[in-house]
């Protein structure tokens, strides 16, 4: 939105809306200078005045809802929406999301004349990594396990963020992280992925061919990882022979954030022997825009010969193209997406429909002796489990701030207003102990208010005018990954710290100090220090445990100094106590039903995160087991002898075998959002009939998908990125719940399928048509599942999925389900070709509502 004085008093050319844009980019190409340049080509583009080009940051997120900027509606975590298999519904909500998106950046706008981080019109959204093992922490940001259900979903949500106008995007989407990126977390900066071009084609770059070629996807963004012994933000393979050339390509390319760091630092890739030759190669390569900051040596790269001005201009043409693309150099007044109102965010519509997405979402996995839907006569509740009452987890990552949350146990005690509900947290998520927060017992001062005394500085040495002083009530959670500030009027970088505040011990014994930061701190009582951290790698222990007397009080200081690009302070002060796991037993052992809320967290599965936990490392898990803690608590519920429903919050998939004999119902609701627990309550209570089908396999045990992988790999375990034993595609053994299964109160039916035809050409769509009965007596949805077998071929994934189609189904009624399988559904590998081409042969159809072959009917087919 260019401060022009009107649309017909333009000073130069390229302001002119009414232009051809090419010709609009090559006029102002030619009047920015080198250093200009330059500027424009980071996430945080500097300001041009001379020419009205207003700051702006490219660096904004959507994942499943505007993130990091405010008040914001938050539908289901991303592995939640792929669960729903609803690419219409999928569509509407990211069309709600950027309606969301522009609103806010209208506003921002308006009131500054520039955008910030988390202000923009660019989302760096959606993650369309396939998720190749339940271990990755970040597996819970994507759509699955499976290329076709991955990009289905993936085109649905670039064209709600980027909408329909034939002349301005709406707002730009983002395809990351390319290529071959699934975790671990750990050592994404160092690692580089070896595997066959068979998988690469077949399994980890589908979906983003779809998004380029289907979606018109505006940016991709290249992954921290190698492929090749090439980190990928300079790949020959990836960028230059596929991305450029054989997709042709024409947006643009960002880099992961500080990615390009990597390159040139010995304990990382470490491939290049600097700064200016690592700008340099990254920009050959067509990364055009890099999150961070090493392409502020593009001048000595320039200066170096290493590139030279047509270069850039190569990169800055298509960057250029984004500003005229979004209308951000146009008067407001031309582009039509700048009259959607503020009042569309977390608007009552948007609310409806996180809910409608929370429902779909969820997965019935079990269902023994139909223990659900619950009487809603029903007399008393047990609601036990750390996830019963925690509305941040429901959250995920990537996420915004909604204005209200709805926790499973407030849905419940909504839902069942007659009903005698008993909670018992029983346990944290993964700490074997049970924790009492003391944070009540800090004043700010002697006499003081409750809380914490916070003061920021806006340097590293605690010097000189304090930037924020503010006491802080709720508890020490400080987190500025990606920028967020700390506080008002506080930097993103260079801060110090200090928290304090007078403890009045509530009892006498251990009372646990626990400090986490990114960076450097000391941690003081009564003026004597008790631990530190010298270093942003420095291991250390998370819990302190402080010998304090009933009454007495203690002076508590937490210095903070950062040194790394991200600041994270979090200071729990608590009592630990062993779980007693008969006395929550007693207490809810004359329930009617105990309803056992528990799997995972956000703050344990996720991206490079710093946990200390038994099972899990670095945001990824070690293990995929239930954490024992759980475990034995839900076996002690078990003894009750009442029936047990397992609500199991999660953003990936854990290995259960062992657990399936202490559960009757195991209800699967992910990380679901603001209305997650209305959403779980509703099915409880059979107001809402489950639909949703799993994105993912539930492998019986970690055991049985390691002792089926890939041995030719030097990589073992989960840095092996060889799909073979991996996912339904390439897994002969039975898992505990295929990918694809979810039950229903109702009862489906498949009658016998038909082909248009038994023989196409390769060049042909295939229809099938397939009859489902539902013979229950309540309507409900089914997922309509199309499965792809190529017989004779043993290289060739064992089935893939190639079509599907949610259909509602009301009680005692038949619907004939037609579903097109296009060419590409019989494309697979060609070594000569090094590219998915038509494959004549023998194939198998398979449909049904699950890919367990044992519920599955078939059809053969010949294809030419």
């Amino acid at each position: 939105m260019c401060a022009v004085s009107s649309a017909q008093n333009f000073k130069y050319p390229f302001q002119n809306p009414k232009l051809p844009v090419d010709q609009r980019i090559e006029n102002l190409l030619g009047l920015l200078t080198v250093d200009e340049k330059i500027g424009m080509m980071m996430d945080n583009s500097k300001a041009v005045p001379r020419l009205d080009i207003p700051g702006y940051g490219w660096w904004n997120e959507a994942l499943h809802g505007v993130a990091r900027a405010g008040t914001a509606t938050v539908f289901p975590q991303a592995i939640g929406l792929a669960a729903t298999w609803d690419v219409p519904e999928h569509l509407k909500t990211f069309e709600m999301i950027s309606d969301e998106a522009r609103a806010k950046y209208n506003k921002s706008f308006d009131e500054s004349q520039k955008t910030g981080r988390y202000e923009g019109l660019t989302f760096w959204t959606p993650n369309i990594n396939i998720f190749r093992d339940p271990r990755w922490g970040r597996g819970q940001e994507t759509y699955g396990e499976d290329p076709y259900l991955t990009a289905s979903l993936g085109v649905a949500a670039v064209k709600g963020l980027q909408g329909n106008d034939p002349k301005y995007f709406k707002t730009h989407a983002c395809a990351k992280h390319f290529a071959v990126h699934s975790g671990p977390e750990w050592n994404r900066h160092s690692y580089n992925a070896e595997i066959s071009h068979r998988d690469l084609y077949e399994t980890y770059l589908p979906a983003f061919k779809a998004l380029v070629l289907e979606g018109n996807v505006r940016e991709v963004m290249c992954a921290y990882n190698a492929f090749d012994g090439q980190p990928c933000c300079a790949n020959n393979t990836l960028l230059t022979e596929i991305l450029r050339g054989k997709w042709n390509y024409d947006g643009m390319v960002v880099s992961d954030c500080w990615a390009l760091a990597d390159f040139y630092q010995k304990q990382y890739h470490g491939t290049h022997p600097d700064e200016k030759s690592t700008a340099a190669d990254a920009l050959k390569h067509s990364t055009d825009l890099e999150c961070g900051d090493t392409y502020n040596n593009l001048n000595k790269s320039l200066a170096s010969g290493l590139i030279t001005e047509k270069d850039l201009d190569i990169s800055m043409r298509r960057i250029l193209k984004g500003w005229f693309e979004l209308g951000m150099l146009d008067p407001k007044s031309s582009v039509h997406w700048n009259s959607i109102p503020y009042s569309v965010v977390d608007s009552d519509e948007h609310k409806k429909q996180a809910l409608k997405m929370a429902q779909k979402s969820i997965v019935l996995m079990k269902n023994d002796k139909n223990v659900l839907p619950l009487n809603k006569n029903i007399k008393k509740i047990a609601v036990v489990g750390p996830n019963a009452d925690d509305g941040l987890m429901q959250l995920g990552n990537y996420n915004g701030t909604p204005s209200s949350i709805v926790t499973i146990l407030d849905g419940i005690k909504t839902k069942f207003p007659n009903a005698e509900i008993i909670y018992e947290k029983g346990t944290e998520v993964a700490d074997p102990s049970s924790r009492t927060s003391l944070y009540q017992s800090f004043l700010s001062q002697k006499k003081g208010e409750k809380g914490m005394k916070v003061t920021f500085f806006n340097n590293n040495e605690f010097k000189g005018t304090p930037a924020n002083i503010s006491v802080n009530k709720a508890g020490i959670n400080y987190n500025s990954f990606g920028g967020t500030q700390l506080a008002p009027n506080v930097g993103r970088e260079n801060t110090s710290a200090i928290i304090s505040g007078v403890f009045k011990s509530p009892y006498t014994g251990d009372v646990i100090l626990s400090p986490s930061t990114s960076d450097v701190y000391t941690l003081f009582v009564d003026g004597k220090e008790i631990a530190t951290r010298k270093g942003p790698d420095a291991r250390h222990p998370s819990e302190f445990p402080v010998k304090m007397e009933k009454g007495k009080e203690y002076q508590i200081e937490l210095r903070h100094t950062q040194k790394g690009k991200y600041v994270s302070i979090t200071f729990d002060v608590y009592r630990k106590d062993p779980v007693n796991f008969a006395a929550v037993r007693e207490r809810v052992k004359d329930a009617n039903v105990i309803v056992f809320a528990g799997g995972l967290s956000p703050s344990l599965e996720g991206e490079e995160m710093m946990v200390n936990a038994e099972g899990f490392k670095g945001g990824d898990k070690t293990s995929i087991d239930l954490p024992k803690v759980q475990r034995e608590l839900l076996a002690e519920l078990r003894k009750t002898g009442k029936p047990v429903v397992f609500v199991l919050c999660i953003g990936s998939s854990l290995g259960l075998e062992q657990d399936e004999k202490n559960y009757d119902a195991l209800l699967n609701v992910w990380y679901g959002g603001q209305s997650g627990g209305t959403a779980v309550a509703d099915v409880l209570a059979g107001d809402y009939n489950p639909s949703g089908k799993l994105p993912v396999t539930f492998y019986k045990n970690l055991e049985q998908l390691d002792n089926n992988l890939s041995k030719t790999s030097k990589h073992q375990g989960f840095e092996n990125y060889d799909m073979q034993g991996r996912t339904y595609r390439y897994m002969k053994e039975k898992p505990l719940y295929p990918f694809g299964h979810g039950l229903s109160y109702s009862k489906f039916i498949y009658g016998n399928a038909k082909l248009n035809k038994n023989t196409i050409n390769a060049n042909e769509n295939l229809t099938i048509t397939v009859p489902v009965t539902n013979t229950s007596g309540r309507d409900g949805e089914e997922v309509v599942e199309i499965y792809v077998k190529r017989n004779n071929d043993p290289l060739a994934p064992v089935k893939t999925l190639r079509a599907f189609q949610r259909v509602a189904v009301p009680s005692n009624t038949s619907k004939t389900v037609e579903l097109t399988l296009s060419p590409d559904s019989f494309m697979f590998y060609d070594e000569k070709a090094d590219d998915l081409v038509s494959k004549p042969g023998d194939y198998t159809i398979l449909y049904g509502g699950t890919s367990d072959e044992s519920g599955l009917k078939s059809l053969k087919l010949q294809v030419k």
